[in-house]
């Protein structure tokens, strides 16, 4: 039975944030964002096993390619800037995602490298729809020991 004196905690959607400090004019914080918000998936996995006879052989990997959706108002003229974003260079460099917990009680922030808008998802325009989804791609460093 779990431990009934454990905090659980909470979530606050206000706190979902996505930060580019090359490109400001992207940041986007809850104001900006329909109701799915931000998503981050972590492609592929972490360590390699290589089959061996009798086992198999551990090989870390030194990165995860990184999907970022942003589910944005299209209502704000931030999703213009995406889309001129995209159109000028799409490629926006590294970035901060931070979740929906308060800062030190839960999950840190996830520190994203070399980042490019890759798509923008389908959109509906018969007016019951407001979400902009903009799909970024880019990496996330992890085995940081491999470095030592």
């Amino acid at each position: 039975m779990p431990n009934p004196l454990i905090s659980q905690g909470s979530l606050n959607r206000l706190r979902a944030s996505v930060v580019w400090p090359a490109n400001a004019s992207l940041n986007v914080t809850a104001g900006f964002l329909a109701r799915r918000g931000i998503s981050l998936a972590l492609d592929g996995e972490s360590t390699l096993y290589i089959n061996t006879l009798t086992g198999a052989v551990a090989s870390p990997e030194p990165y995860m390619m990184i999907t970022l959706t942003i589910h944005m108002l299209r209502t704000q003229q931030l999703c213009s800037l995406y889309k001129a974003q995209m159109e000028l260079n799409a490629l926006i460099g590294d970035g901060t995602v931070r979740p929906d917990v308060a800062p030190g009680a839960g999950l840190a922030p996830y520190n994203i490298s070399n980042c490019a808008i890759q798509s923008i998802n389908e959109m509906s325009f018969a007016g019951d729809d407001a979400d902009f989804s903009v799909r970024i791609r880019g990496y996330y460093l992890l085995n940081s020991s491999l470095w030592d």
